[in-house]
């Protein structure tokens, strides 16, 4: 039997969240602008439940400001490169996992960053699906440039509001949030979406939400394997799907540092700073299949993995990585979920900062 290893790649991969950066660094106020807009993309796709919309088309609704301060293509391949942070190991475990099975990515980014991650870590881009695009083949006019600047200090003055756990439906919002989304709903929808440059929204189509489980889905029809010798890797809302997707037809979903959507949509919680402990769920999902895998982490302690038959050499490595204390590798129950999430989030904001941590 062949069973596969599939991975998100910002979060279990790489510490970045590479569009944000982008924006940071070349839009004024970008950050601000990204993290209202990632706000609004959580709640048309978790409680508004948008039609035709998805979790991480935040990569799409960014891109018009981009134009607007004339960044290219060239300009995202070249930052993207240069500014690339890894989680810790991870070109080996890649490389040790890709070893023993076929192993794929599956990522929201945008391609010129999993292109340089890529050539980073040695792993074959023909194994990854990324959301692709060519920013250059977009015009704005100078009319547009100046009122999409407007627009995104209109929107950096805007709160990142919050999104109660509860909440269901538009009406379980606050009147304020009601009243930033309606806004935001103007300003995307009519405003931007009827600008000449708001073609780029229907043409590009990030890899998020129902796309990720489409992925999965296309790679185990082109190796001809069953989704329940899939193991998936993810930390987000992005996640989601793939983590219902992979769980619903028996395969492994694992949760990597993710947030309170991910803990609550996967099987196993990995709360860790570097990737040795993926490498050992995965070998042993490789090798073992799901039952044992979930047998070693039910007795996830330095005893069971001493005793553990999966690589004595990874296995010696991540001891001696952690002699006193192991990264904390949990069965998600629904006992344990919201205490596991909330330890999860508050790790994640330590691995990949304050502001990143804290998106959806």
């Amino acid at each position: 039997m062949r069973r596969i290893f599939i991975s998100d790649c910002e979060g279990p991969i790489s510490k970045n969240d590479n569009a944000f950066e982008i924006m940071a660094r070349f839009v004024p106020h970008g950050d601000k602008i990204f993290a209202v807009t990632s706000r609004y993309d959580d709640a048309l796709a978790d409680v508004l439940k948008k039609s035709g919309y998805k979790a991480g088309d935040t990569l799409k609704l960014v891109l018009p400001f981009l134009k607007a301060y004339d960044v290219t293509d060239e300009k995202i391949r070249d930052f993207s490169a240069r500014n690339l942070v890894l989680i810790t190991n991870i070109k080996n475990s890649l490389r040790h996992i890709s070893n023993i099975a076929p192993s794929y990515i599956v990522s929201t980014s945008y391609e010129h960053y999993i292109r340089a991650l890529c050539e980073a870590v040695e792993f074959p881009f023909k194994n990854t699906y990324c959301t692709r695009l060519n920013l250059d083949e977009y015009d704005v006019t100078q009319e547009e440039k100046e009122q999409l600047k407007k627009i995104g200090h209109e929107i950096a003055q805007m709160p990142v509001f919050e999104i109660p756990p509860e909440a269901r439906s538009f009406k379980d919002l606050s009147k304020n949030v009601r009243s930033t989304i309606e806004k935001l709903d103007e300003i995307f929808w009519e405003t931007i979406d009827e600008m000449h440059i708001g073609r780029i929204y229907s043409e590009v189509n990030p890899v998020g939400g129902s796309e990720k489980a489409e992925a999965i889905n296309d790679v185990v029809h082109k190796l001809n394997v069953a989704l329940a010798d899939v193991m998936y890797v993810g930390d987000s809302i992005t996640d989601e799907e793939a983590f219902k997707f992979v769980k619903e037809n028996g395969g492994l979903a694992v949760s990597f540092n993710g947030n309170q959507y991910a803990v609550k949509n996967a099987e196993i919680a990995l709360i860790s700073a570097d990737s040795i402990a993926t490498a050992i769920i995965a070998e042993a999902f490789i090798r073992f299949g799901k039952g044992e895998t979930l047998d070693l982490v039910a007795n996830w302690s330095f005893e069971t993995l001493a005793k553990s038959s999966g690589d004595q050499e990874l296995i010696d490595n991540f001891l001696k990585l952690h002699p006193r204390e192991l990264p904390k590798a949990k069965i998600i129950t629904k006992e344990n979920m919201e205490n596991l999430a909330r330890e999860s989030t508050e790790f994640r904001k330590k691995v990949r900062g304050e502001t990143v941590g804290k998106m959806g």
